[in-house]
């Protein structure tokens, strides 16, 4: 071994050394000897943690699968290597208020250690420095509590460290504060800037701080709703990502209502009116600079005001069908409904399914400027400038219907109808359609064709169906598996014949199966894709479209005719690796 050779471990306390870290790496044969001694050789004097430093060089493992060697990976490879837990600092799951109480802050930041979890008589703390532990002994005898350290990421400490003392001061000051004592006059469009605030006394300040704080941490988890729900004696925040909820906080009651009312206030809501739901929209900008509009509910409970906050980023219009999920032939078909020049397309499915995201997309990529296009919406989902928007406002009687009938005199090319929820407001878009225009709009049912039989229900004419109706899609959004922890599996022949019967269909030999990392949350899936059954009307089908039409003839047909189901879309994605037919099972309805 040449003198440059990455040292020996050493013994005794000390802080980590960038040569046994090199030393180590080398003998369990994860590096080349010579980029270690290189690195030695470069950084003697770096001032740096060392895992920092191998990090950043960005080397990959030359162990199978040859991952790269992330300061994570390093901190969860180092504890495994010298016996000691390792922690993934979460932000999310870390109760402020209880650790920051632990230790105090000064003491936190000279000894670069952090407490992540209080228990019965034992806390926690997280360090990036495993061989330092004279503090142990000092702090078990101050706190009379059994101390367990774990090793975690020295960014994660760096970064969070300060950021927890800070929300937990937040926390107790707001909590002294008047709740609802808060602040600003916004318009519709002002744009919410986070962690810019000025001119603020202490007491709205703190509420403030802990606001902008509520934003950054959804937008960076993905998350598509915030949900603020008060309970007895405490408030709860949810984050529901990628269609699942997750707990993430609970804070004082007088917190949770001092957050709620800044947030109204944010959303042009009444403050002071607490007993009706209410609605109202935010328009703001995330950490990359990107708006983000949120849209406001709340709804008097028992224990207080519940605010569910839905956020909408506008880069869903970008995205072309195939991002969306579509196949070619399903792209081919719906682009040749959306450019006929008259005629009704419906989209359908259950709340939280995609149809807005759909329909917003095709809209946006009609909207030229030859084409005038009008919506008519329950609320306004997204403000998109390339089309105009009218919301329905029920407290002066304007309904889906008298939107339509508005709309028709604006000389519209395309219109788009929120929802078709009663026999006049599908009247007036079937007129609509007949008068020589392109009509899209939602409906709520479980399948394709049961659209047909459902605004038949409603009182719609059988004519004026045929004369008028392209096409119905019905969709799904299914949890796409996390492409960073994916594996290889098999699937049993039971889940596979759940997931197609009656259908037949060959079992893949092989399918990919959900694992969970830390990119995922560990729950496996990253992301969301949509499964879509597209049922044109031939003219076959309109044969069968009747005052008394039987739903089954017409699923029969359709499937004869090549309609794909839901559930076989699904199947084709779980063989192309992209879902797990568990998902797919969940989501869709059965086939029969």
């Amino acid at each position: 071994m040449s003198k440059e050779t990455p040292s020996a471990p050493q013994s005794g306390e000390r802080k980590l050394a960038l040569g046994e870290l090199l030393h180590w790496l080398v003998d369990d044969g994860m590096v080349p000897a010579a980029d270690a001694e290189k690195l030695a050789r470069n950084r003697k004097a770096d001032r740096t943690h060392p895992l920092v430093v191998i990090g950043e060089q960005k080397w990959r493992n030359l162990l199978p699968p040859g991952k790269q060697l992330s300061v994570e990976f390093l901190t969860e490879w180092l504890a495994a290597r010298i016996g000691i837990a390792y922690f993934h600092i979460d932000p999310l799951q870390l109760n402020f208020g209880g650790v920051a109480n632990i230790v105090s802050k000064s003491y936190a930041e000279r000894l670069k250690i952090m407490p992540v979890k209080g228990g019965e008589g034992e806390v926690t703390i997280a360090t990036a420095e495993p061989f330092l532990t004279d503090w142990v002994k000092d702090l078990e005898r101050i706190l009379n509590l059994k101390i367990r350290r774990v090793l975690a990421s020295p960014l994660d400490i760096n970064r969070y460290l300060p950021e927890i003392y800070s929300l937990a001061n937040s926390v107790q000051l707001a909590s002294k504060a008047r709740a609802g004592q808060v602040i600003g006059v916004q318009n519709f469009e002002q744009l919410v800037e986070l962690g810019k605030n000025k001119n603020l006394d202490a007491n709205e300040q703190h509420v403030v701080t802990l606001v902008d704080w509520l934003f950054k941490y959804a937008f960076e988890q993905r998350a598509s709703d915030i949900h603020l729900e008060p309970r007895r004696d405490i408030g709860i925040v949810r984050f529901r990502i990628d269609g699942v909820l997750h707990q993430v906080y609970q804070l004082p009651s007088t917190v949770t209502n001092a957050i709620t009312n800044r947030i109204k206030l944010l959303g042009r809501m009444d403050m002071v009116e607490k007993r009706r739901p209410q609605d109202g929209r935010i328009k703001t900008v995330s950490a990359d600079g990107d708006e983000i509009e949120l849209r406001l509910s709340t709804m008097p409970t028992a224990f207080g005001e519940k605010l569910v906050m839905r956020i909408f980023d506008p880069e869903i219009l970008i995205k072309d069908f195939t991002d969306l999920g579509f196949t070619r032939e399903q792209t081919a078909l719906w682009n040749d409904w959306t450019r006929q020049p008259n005629g009704i397309i419906l989209v359908t499915g259950p709340t939280g399914s995609g149809k807005t995201t759909t329909l917003y997309s095709t809209l946006k990529q009609l909207a030229t400027p030859e084409v005038n296009v009008c919506s008519v919406e329950d609320p306004i989902e997204m403000v998109e400038p390339a089309f105009n928007q009218m919301q329905v406002q029920h407290n002066i009687g304007l309904n889906f219907a008298d939107g339509v009938r508005t709309l028709l005199r604006q000389d519209p090319d395309i219109i788009m109808v929120g929802e078709i929820r009663d026999v006049e407001t599908a009247e007036m878009a079937i007129q609509a359609a007949l008068t020589g225009h392109l009509v899209l709009s939602s409906l709520h049912t479980n399948d394709a064709p049961s659209a047909i039989t459902r605004l038949l229900e409603l009182g719609v004419p059988a004519y004026l169906l045929n004369s008028t109706l392209l096409g119905v899609m019905a969709q799904r959004l299914a949890r796409t598996l996390c492409p960073h922890c994916k594996a290889t599996g098999e699937i049993s022949e039971e889940t596979w014949q759940e997931l197609v019967s009656p259908w037949k269909a060959a079992k893949p030999a092989q399918v990919s199966v959900a694992t969970g990392c830390l990119e995922c949350r560990m729950t496996g899936y990253r992301g969301r894709t949509g499964i879509y059954e597209m049922l044109p009307l031939s003219a076959e089908m309109k044969k069968l479209v009747v005052r008394d039409a039987e739903l089954s003839k017409i699923k029969a047909l359709a499937r004869r005719e090549g309609m794909k189901p839901l559930r076989l879309s699904g199947a084709e994605k779980v063989a192309t690796g992209l879902t797990t037919a568990e998902e797919i099972i969940k989501i869709a309805p059965p086939l029969d």
